[in-house]
């Protein structure tokens, strides 16, 4: 998952390829929790590994709820068979609604069932999401459940410590226009009350969000209980109610999450070679109600179909279809049909979105303000939003999404970056996504393609211990690039010719064949970079090559024109989506001249070699401080006066000397210049 304050996306040109979708955050959350509320325990399958499930299974632990990560990938959760094991704790539940209004339920019967006192709060949003209908419905169950902060809203305490009965004769009375996770909460939790007689919820008012209402009648079915529903105004828990484990049960995955693939299918030219994008892991048979977001890109213009559990989608229809749609049964898929309208051939209108105003943000606002900033007219009202796209390619501009610590506003508008006047498109916080899609930009990344132009690259040259590789992966973390250490490449040459029996010294480079010898053991290298490891032959050599006698080597072997020749393909795949940072001696002369920004070291050679001395004596190795001093004077006469490749800055590069700066300050001065060259506003 991105961790960078922002993440730009360079224009995008194609799409292809499948997607494994996560599992479903509103499956995942509900299966939890009643695996906590049942009798036995429940192995659950392709959970959602997410912010917002963390949230749950800390709750759940902290609760007493024994849970086990298999190294199956499954999770087993032991079930309390509604006991109360912990009956005082202070829960924090993040951004988490999933988390907040089920567990709000759940814990104000069982504290007042066994005697409990709890006290739940969120992140500051949190505390303004309403939960006052959920409250007052509790409150005619009975239940003590105290506003610790403002009225009607998060944080809440739940219970007096002291049993308290428990008024199920009457009806409860739960509105339906607001949210329908109070309507969830209260279904999921009243199983515990249901001892002795049926108890009955009476729905005021429409019901919005109908779909998500089916996943939970869908999914306590699963665990032994039968709601009894007649139509949307009245739901019976009948008597005697219990809730058993099912033993194992799969999560599918995210249908809301499914959306942007969708949309992507349907907005992207296919890659070549590609038919569209597949997508595993949800399909017809979905029991998400967002997964009627395929009706709305049908209605769009999309070219799809699918089975049980997969869909094939490509574009269809040219541009988009306008469409004019209540949304009520796709409130948060509903929103990658915003960013579809951009593409659209005529203005789109969403209704009966009037649920999007207390989610993570208020949605109207977010999503028709970032709109607005790319270049398209917009309308909005208590509970729908009217989107006329740009009226040409001229008339988009290149935005930077403020996306809310709201992760569908940081999905959705990732898809603007296929804009037809070749954008790019930076969003805000990509971290967001991590409530439930942390690798969403990945997955995404890999299917998508645009020329290797378009993909921005960052060259920091400069001499043998200069720093060069330091502040490059602090570069590319700041900036969720990846990172070509070419250094390391040339390590891995002299490392696989000391283990061919090559030798790489003055004398035996002279030979004849001998460079011929080494083009051809680099180029039949497998190199792989995973995270802080670097792999040859699918071994993990890294320690290896931090050695001394590795970085002599290096410099012996890249001084050898077949060896730079070998590695000059390897090092282009390295420039991949979003964008790269490459350090070395020649990435900005030889390797990447059309670099968006080229940086050259000029620390003083007396500077490196206390740095390199420092480094060497902290890993415990011994090192005299003149011996590196005339090394590295001769590795710069070396790699300076080489025929191939010398060492010299680019003419268009930007010299700096970080003698005396430390990484942070070296950093933040490579920043300043990059977004001078970006095409978004300075921050």
């Amino acid at each position: 998952m991105y961790s960078t304050d922002h993440l730009d996306i360079p224009p995008l040109a194609s799409a292809g390829g499948t997607v494994q979708l996560p599992g479903s955050k509103s499956i995942s959350n509900r299966v939890l929790l009643l695996a906590a509320l049942s009798t036995g325990h429940t192995d659950i399958t392709d959970l959602l590994d997410s912010d917002d499930t963390q949230v749950m299974l800390q709750a759940l632990a902290t609760l007493g709820c024994q849970v086990e990560h298999r190294s199956n990938g499954e999770v087993r959760v032991h079930g309390l068979g509604g006991t109360l094991p912990v009956k005082t704790a202070a829960l924090f539940l993040g951004n988490a609604g999933t988390a907040m209004r089920p567990l709000t339920a759940a814990l104000a019967v069982l504290a007042s069932q066994h005697g409990g006192q709890f006290d739940l709060s969120g992140v500051a949003r949190m505390h303004e999401r309403p939960i006052g209908d959920l409250v007052d419905a509790l409150r005619q169950l009975g239940c003590s459940v105290t506003y610790t902060l403002n009225d009607g809203y998060p944080p809440l305490r739940l219970g007096t410590g002291e049993p308290t009965e428990l008024t199920i004769d009457a009806p409860i009375q739960i509105r339906g226009d607001v949210s329908s996770q109070f309507l969830t909460a209260l279904l999921l939790t009243l199983p515990l009350a249901a001892r002795t007689r049926d108890i009955h919820i009476d729905v005021a008012g429409e019901l919005i969000s109908r779909p998500y209402i089916e996943i939970t009648l869908n999914l306590m079915q699963r665990f032994g209980v039968d709601v009894k529903r007649d139509e949307w105004k009245r739901f019976t828990i009948p008597a005697g109610s219990q809730y058993r484990s099912p033993g194992r049960i799969p999560v599918e995955g995210d249908a809301s999450s499914a959306s942007y693939f969708i949309a992507l299918g349907a907005i992207a030219p296919c890659s070549p070679g590609c038919d569209g994008i597949s997508i595993k892991g949800v399909g017809l048979a979905s029991i998400q109600g967002d997964i009627r977001f395929i009706e709305a890109a049908r209605l769009m213009g999309a070219d799809l179909s699918g089975d049980a559990s997969t869909l094939h989608i490509r574009r269809g229809a040219w541009p988009l279809k306008a469409i004019d749609l209540d949304c009520n049964h796709i409130p948060d898929a509903a929103m990658t049909l915003a960013v579809m309208a951009l593409y659209a051939d005529g203005p789109s209108t969403l209704r009966n979105i009037a649920s999007w105003r207390v989610k993570e943000t208020d949605r109207i606002v977010a999503m028709a303000t970032e709109c607005r900033k790319l270049g398209a007219l917009v309308e909005e009202g208590p509970d729908f939003i009217r989107i006329t796209p740009p009226a040409s390619a001229e008339a988009w501009s290149a935005a930077s999404i403020h996306t809310y610590d709201d992760h569908r506003v940081a999905m959705c508008f990732s898809l603007a970056a296929f804009n037809p006047a070749g954008l790019p498109v930076r969003i805000e916080d990509p971290k967001c996504v991590g409530k439930t899609f942390p690798d969403y930009f990945e997955t995404l990344f890999e299917v998508c393609q645009t020329p290797p132009a378009n993909i921005p690259v960052i060259c920091i040259d400069g001499p043998t211990a200069s720093g060069k590789g330091t502040l490059a992966a602090a570069l590319a973390h700041r900036l969720g690039y990846h990172l070509l250490d070419s250094g390391a490449l040339y390590r891995l040459v002299g490392l696989a010719a000391e283990r061919a029996g090559l030798a790489t010294d003055e004398t035996a480079l002279k030979a004849e064949n001998q460079a011929d010898r080494l083009g051809e053991l680099a180029s039949s290298m497998q190199v792989r970079f995973t995270g802080d490891h670097i792999l040859l032959n699918e071994e993990d050599v890294t320690e290896l090559l931090r050695s001394e006698s590795a970085g002599m080597a290096a410099s012996r072997v890249s001084a050898v024109p077949q060896v730079r020749s070998a590695l000059l393909g390897l090092q282009h795949d390295f420039r991949q989506l979003p964008g790269l940072v490459a350090d070395g001696r020649d990435m900005g002369t030889v390797v990447f001249p059309d670099a968006a920004l080229k940086v050259f070291l000029t620390a003083s050679a007396s500077q490196r070699a206390q740095r390199r001395h420092k480094q060497l004596i902290s890993k415990g190795f011994a090192a005299n401080i003149d011996d590196l001093l005339a090394d590295l004077i001769r590795r710069d006469e070396r790699d300076s006066s080489r025929s191939h490749a010398p060492l010299r800055p680019a003419e268009d590069a930007l010299q700096l000397d970080n003698s005396g700066l430390s990484i942070e300050q070296s950093i933040d001065q490579m920043l300043i210049w990059w977004q001078d060259k970006t095409a978004f506003p300075k921050v």
